[in-house]
């Protein structure tokens, strides 16, 4: 399970709402104990997919270090990653899951019309061949 404490939510839905009609892109910080991942932090992150960014994301390898970086320098840990899905539903593509790390969870949000819709969480397996659905709550300020 996956929970998001209101101030990190805030921080993804805006930065996925002010990127539309492009994917947006970012790291979720926290800590995990007894199995739940709780996310305090969030960091938007410039998409760096150099293609069509309607329908793709990409993180630099350097900015995801350096977040990771940061969080340990809290006594935080790098939770996972979010991005968007522009007038589409929350789910794993195909892009996601070749991309994808399976220590990380992976939430997605569906931006429709400019506006949050609904989201979900993923984790991938070890040989990204598949992507469970994750339990995630999230709390709105």
């Amino acid at each position: 399970m996956i929970t998001i404490d209101p101030e990190a939510w805030n921080v993804m839905v805006s930065h996925a709402e002010a990127t539309f009609p492009n994917e947006c892109c970012g790291v979720m910080v926290g800590r995990t104990e007894n199995g739940v991942k709780q996310v305090t932090g969030a960091v938007a992150m410039e998409n760096a997919y150099k293609g069509v960014q309607e329908d793709r994301y990409e993180l630099r390898p350097e900015d995801l270090l350096a977040a990771d970086k940061g969080a340990r320098a809290e006594g935080l840990d790098l939770i996972g990653i979010f991005h968007s899905h522009p007038d589409c539903d929350a789910y794993f593509s195909k892009t996601d899951l070749e991309n994808s790390c399976p220590w990380y969870s992976f939430v997605v949000l569906s931006i429709k019309k400019g506006k949050f819709d609904h989201a979900a969480s993923f984790l991938p397996n070890a040989d990204q061949t598949a992507a469970e659905k994750e339990d995630l709550k999230w709390q709105k300020s």
